[in-house]
């Protein structure tokens, strides 16, 4: 039983749901121009490795799915807005300064959002682009 809340408070009404689970979340996909260039950065980066190549679909450790623009554009008649802020990969690093030191060295090109910042709450984060434009954000753990 779920109960209906409004702005006084509770409703009388209840509602049941019978919602058989047929589905299981199997990860995030993000679409990329070139999947082996993707793959690169993420192995280099995360350390996440190949486990299915289905040309132009990839699939990576850590519950990560690329897909190549044209197949995206392809089956959905949509185009990516790159950089968009609409969401993000979230990562937890304990030395997020040697993290950054690798990021710059591998990928001096890297678009940031913010620098190495701390938040008032003590975190350490930064947020960058990936190579097509996927908001990242990196943080010490909370």
């Amino acid at each position: 039983m779920i109960d209906t809340v409004c702005a006084g408070g509770y409703l009388s009404e209840k509602y049941e749901f019978d919602v058989e689970k047929t589905y299981e979340y199997k990860g995030t996909l993000i679409v990329v121009k070139d999947c082996n260039r993707a793959l690169k950065f993420y192995s280099d980066m995360f350390g996440f490795q190949l486990l299915q190549d289905n040309d132009g679909n990839m699939e990576l450790t850590n519950q990560i799915y690329l897909q190549e623009l044209g197949y995206w554009e392809q089956f959905t008649k949509r185009s990516v807005i790159q950089n968009s802020n609409q969401s993000e990969l979230y990562f937890e690093e304990r030395n997020i300064e040697q993290f950054v030191e690798r990021l710059e060295t591998l990928y001096p090109e890297i678009e940031y959002v913010n620098h190495l910042m701390t938040h008032s709450w003590g975190q350490k984060v930064v947020r960058f682009y990936d190579l097509d434009g996927n908001l990242i954000e990196v943080g010490t753990p909370v």
